[in-house]
């Protein structure tokens, strides 16, 4: 049982299409908009208007091209494609808000951390400290031979690599710079004390950083750090580092099997377990009366693309799924892709054997997380029992049209979830990390490894 208030980021993608393949045919979708600066300052503000914490922006490098062993499909059905790049848009969608935050996924593969510690650093000043950082370390193999690698680097060595470089993330932000280093002594002629600045002077397998940062520590110094990882590596490294988690299993034992699982190995690395929040994917789809919200769910059916969505599965799976009878039966199979995906259909539910054709209908809407159907109330009421009987402390909301889930949630449960006490007028603090937490701290936690 969780207490405390719901927490809520919008979980989008700079993209014409995010996790719903099809949708954009739909009447009332405005997905071509996301190349418009107005339309991402639109969400911003539907967003702080509904009290969420933060918009999610997914990202991804390459295009799907496993499905069919070519981008053929990924490029006619717009799955993740066209895409821009979600970092740019964060200065825009900041001024025209006070109290919404923006996680930013990234990955450890394809950048160097002194670059991105750069980045973050200066996202989070203008920002006031609003920022988070989702890790991630990517999947698909057509982004390293884009990048000039010979191709996807093999799970353990991306993770060994992503473990490196967010020990250098950490020691260029907590270390480099002590408080108190900027002085603006005008009179000495001193902006900064130099005594109170260091090198990091660190030395790895895959990175040789000297440092010192070459920014003044920011509101949070370090962003808040989601992570999703599913196979056994993805979550040992989760449970070193994430504050928030990301939960994309699509049954309850599912969810109850990560979360416990998380915060046994975060115990076991000496971090408080409760200290991890953990954010279930969710699909809403509202209407005012069962019925409006029935029909909405039968359009929205209407237009999902079976096809797209095989596209979108393969790149996710690392396996080729026009190679497979719609009828055969998905086993589990260990993949240098996203494990995770692969698990919320087999381990997540041992006691049913998935199609191929069930599994591209199951995930047509929002991938693996649960899609709920009904009234304000019906919605509120199961994302109140995910909260306090379950223990989830959040949720993404996962976009079908665009932006009409999110007003709709917006405009009809939220205003529930507020009368019952669940989602709060105003956050507390000033910074991200301290809506999240509500302790007034903007820094990480000093059980964290990093500290």
């Amino acid at each position: 049982m969780t207490d405390g208030p719901i927490h809520l980021n919008l979980f989008t993608m700079n993209s014409v299409e995010h996790v719903s393949p099809g949708s954009w045919r739909a009447e009332s979708d405005q997905s071509s908009r996301y190349t418009d600066r107005e339309y991402w300052t639109e969400i911003a503000r539907t967003a702080e208007r509904g009290g969420f914490d933060a918009v999610f922006f997914a990202d991804v490098r390459g295009m799907y091209d496993v499905y069919g062993d070519d981008r053929e499909t990924a490029v006619r059905r717009a799955i993740q494609t066209p895409a821009n790049d979600p970092q740019q848009l964060v200065s825009a969608m900041a001024e025209v808000t006070e109290t919404l935050g923006f996680a930013i996924t990234r990955s450890t593969t394809y950048t160097h951390p002194y670059q991105l510690a750069r980045e973050f650093s200066t996202l989070d000043h203008i920002t006031n400290g609003r920022i988070a950082l989702n890790v991630v370390t990517s999947y698909l193999e057509s982004a390293g031979e884009n990048l000039g690698l010979s191709g996807r680097m093999d799970k353990q060595t991306r993770y060994d690599r992503a473990d490196e470089f967010m020990d250098v993330c950490y020691a260029l932000w907590e270390d480099s710079w002590e408080d108190g280093a900027v002085v603006r002594d005008g009179d000495e002629g001193t902006y900064t004390d130099p005594d109170k600045v260091a090198p990091i002077d660190f030395e790895g397998e895959f990175f040789s950083v000297p440092g010192p940062h070459g920014c003044e520590p920011s509101p949070q110094r370090t962003p808040v750090i989601y992570q999703a990882g599913s196979s056994d590596r993805g979550r040992e490294f989760a449970a070193a580092n994430a504050e928030a988690v990301f939960v994309s299993q699509p049954t309850e034992s599912g969810v109850r099997e990560y979360m416990t699982d998380l915060k046994q190995r975060a115990g076991r690395l000496g971090r408080d377990p409760e200290s991890l929040q953990f954010f279930l994917g969710v699909v809403p789809i509202v209407g005012e009366t069962s019925d409006a919200a029935q029909q909405k769910y039968d359009n929205y059916k209407s237009n999902v693309d079976i096809e797209g969505t095989l596209a979108l599965l393969s790149g996710f799976l690392d396996m080729d799924l026009s190679e497979l009878d719609p009828d055969q039966q998905i086993d589990h199979i260990e993949t240098d892709a996203i494990q995770g995906t692969m698990n919320a259909f087999t381990q997540s539910a041992p006691d049913r054997d998935w199609t191929v054709r069930e599994v591209a209908e199951f995930s047509g809407l929002g991938s693996t997380s649960p899609v709920i159907v009904g009234t304000p109330e019906t919605v509120a009421d199961e994302l109140q029992r995910w909260h306090r009987d379950v223990g989830v402390h959040g949720f993404n909301l996962k976009e079908i049209v665009r932006p009409g889930t999110l007003t709709d949630f917006v405009d009809l449960v939220i205003p529930e979830l507020r009368e019952r006490g669940l989602v709060r007028e105003s956050p507390t603090g000033s910074t991200l990390r301290e809506h999240l937490s509500g302790d007034g701290n903007p820094r990480l936690r000093a059980d964290h490894p990093s500290r």
